[in-house]
């Protein structure tokens, strides 16, 4: 599975605007210096999680952007999909418009399994949680092993 630096900036830049929720709205520039994302890269960005009801937009002097709601009701997932769409596909096709035959036939149980492992994750962890440093135990227990620090 592969995490596009589209995804990775939106996460991030809805961290930031988590973290500084009673601060008022955030420019967006304030967002970009912060997270050292690129300015106009990030206004593509905030503007697909605005049209995907993750934040708001406000105009003026005072304006920026907020999230639309509190932060503990936004997983991880959902900024992943406002941004890049399903969470695992395979060429671009959702696991279960797929079909195998022969010996690949065994391959559709593999990725459907991926995908419900990555659907468990990122579905199961909140803006608020990464924002408070405090992952969901079984979370936390999966980076634990050495293997999951080391690269093959």
């Amino acid at each position: 599975m592969r995490i596009s630096a589209r995804a990775d900036y939106a996460v991030r830049a809805a961290l930031q605007l988590a973290v500084s929720a009673g601060d008022g709205p955030l420019k967006a520039e304030a967002i970009a210096d912060a997270q050292d994302i690129p300015h106009k890269f990030l206004e593509g960005i905030l503007n697909d999680m605005r049209r995907g009801g993750l934040v708001l937009s406000q105009r003026g002097g005072n304006g920026g952007y907020r999230l639309a709601k509190p932060a503990a009701s936004i997983s991880i997932a959902d900024v992943i999909r406002v941004v890049d769409g399903p969470l695992v596909s395979v060429r671009g096709v959702r696991p279960p418009d797929l079909s195998y035959t022969g010996a690949a036939e065994s391959l559709l149980p593999l990725w459907i399994a991926l995908r419900s492992n990555v659907r468990e994750i990122l579905e199961g962890v909140s803006l608020a949680d990464v924002a408070a440093s405090d992952l969901p135990a079984d979370v936390s227990a999966l980076t634990d092993t050495p293997d999951a620090w080391t690269n093959p």
